[in-house]
């Protein structure tokens, strides 16, 4: 439910990884193919006012982009993932990805309940439509992993891990009164990113993506800005 799991109780801090970017970054691991993204494309997902989506129009809707990043995120009340996205957001403005020589756009997903993802944009600052996959079958059949194991501290980190662990607590006790703090998603569940654009078929495939294999290990913020702006017309100014 929230940040804490049982081997977190007293995290001991490492350094934070530098801001380069390391080989592996950029290292596409094996994305779903064309056959499986047909099987899950009518899964639905759930706007912020509950109502239904199929995952195939978050990237290929009639107002999409030519490309579309859709990043699984852990639950709601993750402070790991949401330092990713506060420096996500402060690292690429919506205007400046439709200036990216193929123009982008980014969407999220998370694995709680639909009313908690106006807590999680006010919470982030996050300028990026936020979908809700509660049950969690594009998270299974997309490979994500069931997880509590902590990871090396991340470049987008700016937060301390106590304070983080704290911080997730204190949002999930604020929504005692309402219900929602058993409805932020599975704890041990964590996310990964997947880049879907042409191939020159029909429809869009995911040409790159990454697994989270810990709970802090969503792509460095320069490793997603060089697979999104590989010669850094746009982006790597900003990194």
């Amino acid at each position: 439910m929230t940040e804490s799991a049982p081997n977190e109780a007293n995290p001991v801090e490492s350094p934070v990884t530098e801001t380069k970017l390391d080989p592996k970054d950029l290292a596409a691991e094996k994305c779903p193919s064309a056959e499986k993204l047909r099987q899950i494309e009518d899964y639905t997902v759930l706007d912020k006012e509950g109502s239904k989506h199929t995952f195939k129009s978050l990237y290929a809707g009639p107002a999409s982009t030519d490309r579309v990043l859709v990043i699984f995120i852990r639950h709601f009340f993750c402070g790991s993932c949401q330092e990713f996205v506060r420096a996500l957001a402060g690292s690429m403005k919506p205007e400046d990805l439709l200036k990216l020589p193929v123009s982008t756009s980014i969407v999220l997903v998370g694995c709680g309940g639909p009313a908690l993802i106006d807590h999680y944009t006010k919470e982030t600052g996050c300028p990026f439509p936020i979908y809700a996959d509660p049950t969690r079958k594009l998270y299974a059949d997309l490979d994500l992993i069931t997880s509590y194991a902590l990871g090396e501290r991340p470049e987008y980190f700016r937060m301390g891990m106590v304070r983080l662990v704290a911080d997730s607590l204190a949002q999930s006790l604020r929504h005692v009164s309402n219900g929602l703090i058993t409805k932020a998603g599975d704890s041990s569940q964590n996310g990964g990113e997947f880049l879907f654009e042409s191939t020159g078929e029909d429809d869009k495939q995911v040409t790159w993506c990454h697994r989270m294999t810990n709970t802090r290990d969503h792509s460095s913020i320069p490793a997603v800005a060089r697979v999104l702006d590989s010669e850094g017309s746009v982006l790597q100014m900003k990194n």
